[in-house]
């Protein structure tokens, strides 16, 4: 177990950064941010902080030396970074699970080859390959290139085989995947944390309602469809996480629909369909994944009381903040950043034991 003092390294520097920061802190940990970026809204939060590129190998190493253990906060930290530090001290998860993370095809293959059950797929590596896996899959279906992309960046509708030519220029004729489209019921997450010793435990699977594909609210209780599906859905997780040797909190998104849960995509990071769990569960995914890293006992993942909502802010809604903390029901996260746009989220709301007003 990392004794108090000790510090935790933490790759990038965005909110999922500074909400892990805040755990470690309330845990006794001193936190050291390792990102590019010249803002960093998890740096505001820790004791130190490395602005300098991924790539700089006499800088991460610098970073390691003063670091007893490391974890990242989002899933396209490139792997050989973390395979240089792997090398000068603990990273936890490990590469396995970011390697396959980042490749949406060998993520595909990988959980496919233990069971789970994706939406029909091809490879698409070049426009020739879209119509031939056009053929295979049928339109509508969607287009995502392989590497990069969240949010609904990297991805293309395709009603009609019409549409290839427009599909791959909007994913500026990258490597791609082909997705058939899945009709659903319901688009739920499954969250889960390993420790150290490989104890496994799950929140409950919020119900999660995207809008111009970005996240918009995660709830609970889930309707009863998700609810009926969530056994199938967490054993393939457990599954993943125990081929992995993975350590920390690891998400599985999932579509709900009438032949049971089809697999969508996987984080192996803490999880915005998890940020109602700071206020909703008895110990949130930040302090479970910092207790997982440290070596730490996993805490309880039981959900306090009903219902739940989170709802995040993004661009303009971080406006709302003044009106939402006139609500006593309501929790509000505001991540610091300085630039209002379009789509960026800026901050959340939870509600616990009442809705939305």
């Amino acid at each position: 177990m990392l004794p108090p003092g000790s510090t935790i390294g933490i790759l990038g520097g965005g909110q999922l950064g500074r909400m892990l920061a805040v755990a470690a802190a309330q845990l006794g940990y001193r936190v050291h941010i390792y990102a590019p970026d010249r803002e960093s809204v998890a740096a505001d939060v820790a004791a130190q902080h490395t602005q300098a590129a991924w790539d700089d190998e006499p800088r991460l190493a610098a970073f390691a030396a003063h670091c007893d253990v490391v974890t990242y906060e989002f899933e396209n930290v490139p792997v050989d970074t973390v395979r240089f530090l792997s090398g000068h001290v603990a990273v936890r998860p490990g590469v396995a699970g970011l390697e396959i993370a980042q490749d949406r095809l060998a993520e595909k293959n990988f959980v496919a080859g233990l069971g789970g059950r994706p939406a029909p797929f091809a490879a698409v590596p070049d426009r020739a390959a879209l119509d031939e896996a056009l053929e295979r899959i049928g339109a509508p279906a969607i287009l995502k290139t392989v590497r990069m992309g969240y949010d609904g960046k990297g991805q293309a509708r395709l009603r009609a085989a019409a549409d290839a030519d427009a599909a791959w220029n909007a994913i500026d004729r990258h490597a791609a995947v082909l997705e058939g489209f899945v009709s659903f019921e319901h688009e739920f997450s499954a969250l889960m944390v390993r420790g150290l010793d490989g104890e496994t435990r799950f929140w409950d699977s919020p119900v999660n309602v995207h809008e111009g594909g970005i996240l918009a609210t995660s709830s609970l209780p889930p309707p009863p469809v998700i609810a009926s599906q969530q056994d199938e859905a967490r054993a393939l997780m457990a599954k993943i996480a125990g081929e992995l040797d993975y350590v920390g909190v690891l998400t599985g998104e999932f579509f709900a629909t009438e032949d049971g849960p089809i697999f969508n995509e996987m984080a192996p990071r803490v999880h915005n369909s998890g940020h109602w769990t700071i206020e909703g569960a008895v110990t949130s995914q930040f302090e479970n994944h910092i207790r997982a890293v440290a070596g730490l006992p996993l805490g309880s993942t039981a959900t306090r009381t009903l219902p739940v909502t989170m709802r995040n802010l993004i661009g303009a809604d971080i406006a709302d903040i003044p009106a939402l903390l006139a609500d006593e029901n309501c929790h509000v996260h505001h991540y610091s950043k300085t630039e209002v746009r379009e789509g960026r989220k800026l901050g959340h709301a939870t509600w616990v034991g009442a809705s939305p007003a």
